[in-house]
């Protein structure tokens, strides 16, 4: 895939897979691909289809194998794969909850005994990460009155599987094969960085993970499909796995723009163009929220940017979104800062339209395959009411849309901005050839693809908060818009 694609829930945006397809076959025709968040049975569950019951099946409420299909007949189509956890309410978890060693899944899931058969030291138990508050166990009792402690790394619903267990293995093989014959051409690999734990380390992408990071992009793969991989974590981090799979995420790239926005300086995101990987989806935002962390330091190993320039990152936000910021967004167990910042890239830059843009503009001239989620494609802001009535912070971010508010943001100035430069990265020639960019002050940067006799060239100031595109065959898009002398 060499355009655009765009991330979005089905239900939120079209309100099924049906009219997905509708609007990207319409409107939104110069995405060059999709990728559709959960939809599994179900896809409303606790962690919005991120804890399926059948990993295996559409939720009718959505369509079916056959819509998905449809879908993928001009388009590429990628799906997650949920390596780390299933359903409490699962088939498999229920069954073995019944049956204990008489069911076909027992060894499918991560109890406590597993990881520390001799017992764990309360040094070696509070040293595993985890994205959330407290301890990631949670206990059952079987149906033979036995009492459990099963991992859940995210929610005391998502029970951990086992992944050194061949029934787990062959859980993942059957999930594989549904996506393969339903047309999904790219697996993402959903909190792969969390699902192998070893005592005495932080068990979150150690090398034991890496590991198993090969072994299921050789599956993926082996099923005829591009491998994706999804980790939040320290930006060596995505340097070492980007060679073991097709894709990795740009996460870094959120937190460096905010950062560069916020002080007129572009030298942290120079460094970090001089050594991401090129294999990358880029983003801005995600269903998850904007990582932070992901530009951070580690430990002591240090990071793109330090824990005092993430704090102004936090607080900037916090300005912008008059404190609500602060309210959604989750501080992790052991850490003194949120891990990201649950609100819309629009709202933390306080919904200064030129300004998203020129995000956008560095976002779409990076190498790798941009990628637009469908809240930043409408130019949607905080979601407060659905985060009120959920409880839940990233829901700020995931707002669902009337048929009435897409047409109503379709002729507003983000989205037509967003749409030009869809088509400019889709369609433009002078993208399939060769990048450089160089600094130009210590505000100013210049980015450009040039092939032959084609070429684009982005020119942004941070510090002023300008950008113009050059590019053969179109006129110049500046913003402010400036009349050409």
């Amino acid at each position: 895939m060499t355009g655009v694609s765009l991330l979005t829930y089905a239900d939120r945006f079209g309100g099924g897979m049906a009219g997905l397809r509708q609007l990207l076959d319409g409107p939104f025709r110069h995405f060059a691909g999709v990728h559709i968040l959960p939809f599994f049975v179900p896809y409303d569950g606790a962690d919005t289809g991120f804890d399926p019951v059948d990993h295996t099946a559409v939720d009718p409420r959505l369509g079916s194998w056959d819509d998905v299909r449809r879908l993928a007949g001009n388009r590429e189509v990628t799906a997650d794969l949920i390596v780390n956890h299933v359903s409490a309410s699962s088939a498999e978890f229920t069954d073995w909850l019944a049956r204990g060693e008489q069911s076909p899944y027992d060894g499918m899931f991560l109890t406590y005994d597993r990881v520390f058969p001799d017992g764990g030291r309360e040094a070696e138990i509070t040293a595993f990460y985890r994205p959330r508050p407290g301890l990631p166990f949670t206990p059952y009792r079987g149906g033979d009155g036995r009492r459990r402690l099963v991992w859940t790394t995210f929610m005391p619903t998502q029970v951990d599987l086992d992944v050194s267990h061949p029934a787990a293995w062959d859980y993942l093989r059957g999930v594989l094969t549904a996506l393969r014959d339903g047309g999904v051409t790219t697996v993402r690999l959903d909190a792969v960085g969390y699902a192998v734990k070893t005592p005495g380390s932080d068990s979150f992408m150690t090398e034991h993970t890496l590991a198993f990071v090969r072994d299921v992009a050789d599956l993926v793969r082996q099923s005829g499909m591009r491998v994706l991989v999804e980790v939040h974590a320290h930006y060596s981090q995505q340097l070492a796995i980007a060679p073991l799979v097709d894709l990795v995420y740009d996460f870094a790239l959120a937190p460096l723009m905010l950062h560069s926005l916020g002080t007129g300086t572009v030298d942290r995101l120079a460094h970090w163009f001089d050594i991401r990987p090129v294999n990358a989806v880029t983003v801005l935002d995600t269903h998850d929220g904007i990582g932070i962390i992901d530009a951070g330091p580690a430990g002591e190993t240090a990071g793109l940017i330090d824990h005092s320039e993430m704090a102004a990152i936090f607080d900037r936000a916090a300005e912008a979104t008059s404190g609500h910021s602060q309210l959604a967004s989750v501080i992790p167990a052991w850490m003194s800062l949120p891990h990201q910042i649950n609100a819309t890239y629009f709202s933390v830059l306080g919904g200064e339209v030129d300004t998203y843009l020129l995000a956008r503009a560095v976002q779409f001239f990076l190498p790798g395959e941009p990628q637009v989620y469908y809240v930043g494609l409408l130019g949607g802001l905080d979601d407060t009411e659905l985060f009120a009535r959920t409880g839940q912070g990233r829901d700020v971010n995931r707002h669902f849309y009337t048929a009435g508010e897409i047409e109503t943001a379709m002729a507003s100035e983000v989205t037509r901005g967003v749409l030009e430069l869809v088509r400019l990265r889709s369609a433009h020639p002078a993208f399939a050839g060769e990048f450089a960019f160089r600094v130009l002050t210590g505000s100013a940067l210049e980015l450009s693809w040039r092939n032959g006799a084609d070429s684009a060239v982005l020119a942004v100031d941070v510090a002023s908060r300008t950008f113009r595109i050059d590019a053969t065959g179109m006129p110049p898009m500046s913003r402010p818009a400036r009349t050409e002398s």
